[in-house]
């Protein structure tokens, strides 16, 4: 978007700015689009359907983190996904990796995985707005752990930037050891009972450090976002 550009909105959107906010034509608002940027911008009409608005001019708001937090979550049961997204895009994750593991309860097929992607995507659409974030998360297919483990490389081969965390509940790194250089981290957290043996031996042979939160056995959906929520505050903009 560039100053003075018209644009349509979407009917959801259009309906929400007209018919639930009941902005007036000439109202200033605030857009985002996911790339990094706010726009500010004038309601020009009404229309519920397809609300027309002129693009006044672009800011960086400073709304990310310094610390590029990649989560890979093993699918755990229920909806409970929905909330890992949502609360994870609230955190300042960049990436999301959803994987079936060895103990995930989750199954899908082929048709249910492309509804829920989907369904996973406008969450992060939502908690983005609500949390005026303005770059949008990505959420990736659904992959099997093993065929996404092997496809994902070998860590210990990767650039000294990028450190490469497993959640483990009795073993492994403590928060105040980890090295304080590293600007990217990828995050993987298990499912229910977490992941099996032979995929945590896989892990750590790919390059995965384990990392263990403290005394306490957090459930899936909490783990990872505590997770996330402390590399923030150590490295990231909750520092």
């Amino acid at each position: 978007m560039t100053g003075g550009d018209v644009l349509q909105l979407d009917p959801q959107t259009s309906h929400h700015a007209v018919r639930v906010l009941r902005l007036d034509p000439g109202t200033r608002l605030e857009l985002f689009n996911g790339d990094g940027l706010r726009h500010e911008a004038r309601l020009l009409d009404g229309d519920p359907k397809g609300a027309s608005v002129q693009v006044l001019g672009s800011r960086d708001a400073g709304t990310e983190s310094p610390l590029s937090i990649r989560l890979a979550q093993a699918l755990p049961s229920g909806d409970k996904m929905d909330w890992v997204i949502e609360k994870a895009v609230e955190l300042g994750v960049i990436a999301i990796q959803p994987l079936f593991s060895a103990r995930s309860l989750l199954r899908l097929d082929a048709a249910r995985a492309a509804k829920r992607l989907a369904h996973w995507q406008r969450i992060v659409v939502a908690a983005s707005m609500q949390s005026g974030r303005d770059r949008l998360a990505q959420v990736l297919e659904p992959r099997d752990f093993n065929g996404w483990l092997a496809d994902s490389g070998d860590g210990r081969s990767d650039d000294d930037r990028i450190q490469r965390l497993v959640l483990s509940p009795h073993e492994g790194k403590r928060l105040d050891s980890l090295d304080a250089g590293h600007r990217e981290v990828w995050l993987l957290v298990g499912p229910e009972g977490g992941f099996d043996a032979t995929e945590l031996a896989a892990a750590k042979a790919h390059g995965w450090s384990a990392l263990q939160l403290g005394p306490r056995v957090l459930r899936t959906e909490t783990a990872g976002l505590a997770a996330i929520a402390a590399l923030q505050a150590r490295w990231g903009d909750l520092a």
